[in-house]
C-alpha cells in the first residue's frame, strides 16, 4: 500500500478517534452554595441520575460545608486547575463569581450557571442558566400574600446571602408585586406604605443560607412585632428545613396563624415544608424543582462539549402551594 495513502487512512482514523476521546469520561462539576443544604440535595440526585444514563459522564458534586463565599470560588478555581470537562455553579456571590468562571471559559471549559444566576452584565461570560425564573418566585409568594391580606400590613422580609442574585431578583418580585410598581432593578424598593403595605424596621433580614441564623431572625422579629406583624415572607427553605426549630420558633404564634392575623410565606417544597403547610405551620409555598437543575445541567455541559448550542435560559417551572391543595400541588 502506497505510504501517501498510508497517511491519509492514519489521518483519517484520528480525526475520527480525537472526539469519541474528547466525549469519554468526562468530569462535569455541579457547584451548589452550600452542602449542608437539603434544597441542594436534590440537584446533586438529579445530577447522579444524569451520570447512571449517560455512560460516558461522571457527576462531581462539590461545593462548600457551609454557605461561604470565598470557599465556593476556591472551589471553582481547583475545579479549573483540576481540567474538568465542565462547571455547573449556583453562584452565592454572582459579581466574584463571574470573575472565576471567565478563567475557566479562557482555559476553554464549558461553564453554565443553575438555580442561582450571574448578573446582566456578565451573563455573556456562561453558556446558559438552567432553574427557576427567580422573579416569579417573589411574585407568586407575594401572590399568596395579597390573597390573604388584600389591604395590604406590616411585612418582613428574609433572604438569602445579600450579594445573590437569586434571592435579590425573589425580593424584587415581592415588592413589585405587592408595591404595584415595575422597572425596578434587584432587590426592589422597600415598601414604605405602597398598597398598604410597609416593612419593619430590621428587615430584611440577611440569612447567608444558615439554618440557625434564619431561624433565630424569624423568631426575633416575630417576638420584636408580637400581635403586630402580619406577614413574614422568606425567599428560601433555610427558615424551614431544620423542622423543630422551626415550629419551636413559630407556635408561640400559631394562634394569631390560624386565625390568619400573622401569615407566613415560604419559598420552596422540600418534604419537611409541605408538612408544615398540611399542619398549619405556613400558609403557603412556592417550589422550586432542584431535581431537574441537577439533572439536565449533565445533559447541558455534554451538549456544549459537544459543541452544540443549548437554549438560554432554560426555566424549571414553579410549584404554587397554600393550604388548600398542600396535598396535591406538587402532583400538578
Amino acid at each position: 500500500m502506497p505510504r501517501l495513502f498510508t497517511t491519509w487512512i492514519t489521518m483519517a482514523v484520528v480525526l475520527l478517534v480525537i472526539p469519541m476521546l474528547a466525549l469519554a469520561g468526562m468530569k462535569f462539576a455541579l457547584v451548589p452554595k452550600a452542602m449542608n443544604n437539603p434544597f441542594f440535595d436534590l440537584a446533586r440526585d438529579g445530577c447522579k441520575k444524569a451520570e447512571g444514563e449517560l455512560d460516558d459522564v461522571e457527576c462531581y458534586y462539590i461545593g462548600p460545608s457551609e454557605h461561604t463565599e470565598l470557599e465556593q470560588i476556591q472551589i471553582v478555581q481547583d475545579l479549573i486547575s483540576q481540567g474538568v470537562n465542565g462547571i455547573a455553579v449556583s453562584p452565592s456571590n454572582a459579581p466574584a463569581m463571574a470573575k472565576a468562571l471567565n478563567r475557566a471559559k479562557a482555559a476553554g471549559i464549558p461553564v453554565m450557571t443553575w438555580d442561582a444566576d450571574l448578573l446582566d452584565k456578565d451573563k455573556a461570560i456562561r453558556a446558559t442558566y438552567v432553574g427557576t425564573k427567580n422573579y416569579d418566585i417573589g411574585v407568586n409568594l407575594a401572590k399568596i400574600a395579597m390573597s390573604l391580606k388584600p389591604e395590604g400590613g406590616s411585612l418582613c422580609l428574609q433572604t438569602g446571602g445579600a450579594a445573590a442574585a437569586n434571592h435579590n431578583e425573589r425580593l424584587q418580585g415581592i415588592r413589585d408585586t405587592l408595591g404595584g410598581t415595575n422597572g425596578t432593578t434587584p432587590p426592589g424598593n422597600p415598601l414604605d406604605g405602597a398598597n398598604g403595605w410597609k416593612e419593619v424596621a430590621g428587615c430584611p433580614l440577611i440569612t447567608d443560607d444558615d439554618s440557625a441564623k434564619a431561624v433565630q431572625g424569624l423568631a426575633d422579629i416575630l417576638n420584636k412585632y408580637a400581635g403586630e406583624l402580619d406577614v413574614f415572607i422568606s425567599t428560601g427553605a433555610f427558615t424551614q428545613w431544620s423542622d423543630n426549630a422551626y415550629r419551636q420558633a413559630v407556635s408561640p404564634h400559631k394562634a394569631r396563624m390560624d386565625k390568619k392575623e400573622l401569615i407566613i410565606v415560604v419559598a420552596d417544597t422540600l418534604p419537611m415544608q409541605m408538612q408544615q403547610l398540611q399542619d398549619g405551620f405556613s400558609h403557603g409555598q412556592v417550589g422550586q424543582r432542584p431535581f431537574e437543575m441537577g439533572y439536565k445541567a449533565m445533559y447541558v455541559l455534554k451538549d456544549l462539549v459537544a459543541g452544540k448550542s443549548v437554549d438560554d435560559p432554560i426555566y424549571t417551572g414553579l410549584d404554587v402551594c397554600d393550604q388548600s391543595n398542600a396535598s396535591s400541588c406538587l402532583a400538578q
